[in-house]
């Protein structure tokens, strides 16, 4: 009997799971929130992944349970643990995923390099951080946010007036996490994998170029990374996924800084937007590697195809909504191109899909990705 895969989250993510589960003969199952999820095609049930029962219901006809995002609450995840379910990533890794204050904690109690930051309950506390860190700071809502979501440069604390209006009135200890405003040259990402039996291996390091704090492009390898940068960024991520027992993918988001330092910004235990490269350009793409990972299976090699690769998403797509339209000029024009959709309709900002491309010559790679992806854009 093939070995069962069940994914919780109906999103992209979990879309892009379904050819490598198919490729290595799993059968992968989801649970979506709704009808008409990016996933469509391989939910086999729809449910609040915010109720134990819902989603035990949905575990108990798999194998192993992964997932898409990292928000399903701790109360719902340790209820998996004790009925006996194999859950990859577990509670305790996900919880640093899942509050980015628990993360700085974590991180900076391994003595992993970070950006000084503090956890601040009141405008009194912002102001004070203000203060000693040049009048401007990043505040962040601790869960939830992505893609420039729930993020906020500010140079006075009446700027985040409302979200501490927020966590008066939130239960419990709450408060906005704040950071240096980093002067960085460039940001980085680092993605590995980890299966339970301890193996980890690692993709090469890329750039990511962001736009309006959405992911826009990534060049792989990092122009200008060979050697000390980039083992020093695989040796970040491979110690956080072994000190937090991460297992399936980890990406590890980081800022490089004019005088070499690097910082971790974010992390993301799950196949992560500047990993979709590897579909095309590696020898096992992060999709395959985390259900390989999260089934405690051998890893696959992570070497490169090409000596770049670059994507680009497709953000918001053309006014009209009607991305078909668009694919006999673009696949015309660019045939060495691969094309990614995620089966969502247009709106402005948001990933609608991806375009891949490889070579020999960098700057001919991303001027070949941004044409081809161009042409989904009014």
């Amino acid at each position: 009997m093939a070995l069962r895969v069940g994914v919780v989250g109906g999103g992209q993510l979990a879309r892009m799971m379904v050819p490598a589960a198919v490729e290595l003969g799993l059968d992968i199952r989801v649970l979506a929130e709704g009808p008409g999820m990016s996933a469509a095609i391989a939910a086999t049930a729809e449910g609040d992944y915010h109720d134990a029962a819902t989603v035990l219901g949905f575990a108990r006809e798999v194998d192993v349970v992964t997932f898409d995002h990292e928000h399903v609450p701790q109360d719902v995840l340790r209820a998996l643990v004790e009925a006996g379910v194999a859950v990859h990533p577990g509670p305790s890794a996900l919880a640093v995923a899942q509050d980015k204050i628990t993360m700085r904690r974590r991180l900076s109690a391994l003595g992993l390099p970070v950006p000084d930051w503090a956890a601040v309950r009141d405008s009194g506390e912002l102001a004070d951080f203000l203060a000693d860190h040049g009048g401007r700071a990043v505040v962040k809502t601790p869960r939830g946010g992505y893609d420039g979501k729930g993020v906020r440069v500010v140079s006075d604390a009446a700027e985040v007036d409302d979200w501490f209006a927020a966590v008066a009135e939130a239960a419990g200890d709450q408060a906005l996490l704040v950071e240096e405003l980093v002067p960085f040259t460039r940001e980085l990402a680092q993605s590995v994998a980890r299966r339970p039996s301890g193996q980890v291996v690692a993709w090469p390091l890329v750039e990511t170029v962001q736009r309006e704090g959405v992911c826009a492009e990534v060049l792989a390898p990092a122009p200008a990374s060979a050697g000390r940068l980039a083992d020093l960024a695989e040796s970040i991520a491979v110690r956080i996924a072994e000190e937090l027992d991460v297992t399936g993918v980890l990406a590890v988001e980081l800022f490089q800084t004019a005088d070499d330092r690097v910082l971790i910004n974010e992390l993301a235990m799950r196949p992560h937007n500047t990993g979709h490269w590897s579909i095309d350009g590696a020898t096992t793409s992060q999709f395959e590697q985390h259900l390989r990972a999260v089934l405690d299976l051998p890893l696959g090699a992570t070497g490169m195809h090409a000596p770049a690769a670059v994507m680009v998403n497709v953000l918001g797509g053309p006014e009209d909504g009607d991305l078909a339209a668009r694919y006999p000029g673009a696949l015309e024009a660019f045939p060495e191109a691969k094309y990614h959709f995620y089966g969502k309709a247009p709106r402005p900002g948001r990933k609608v899909g991806h375009v891949t491309v490889l070579g020999e010559d960098v700057d001919d790679v991303v001027y070949r990705a941004r044409a081809a992806a161009s042409h989904f854009d009014d």
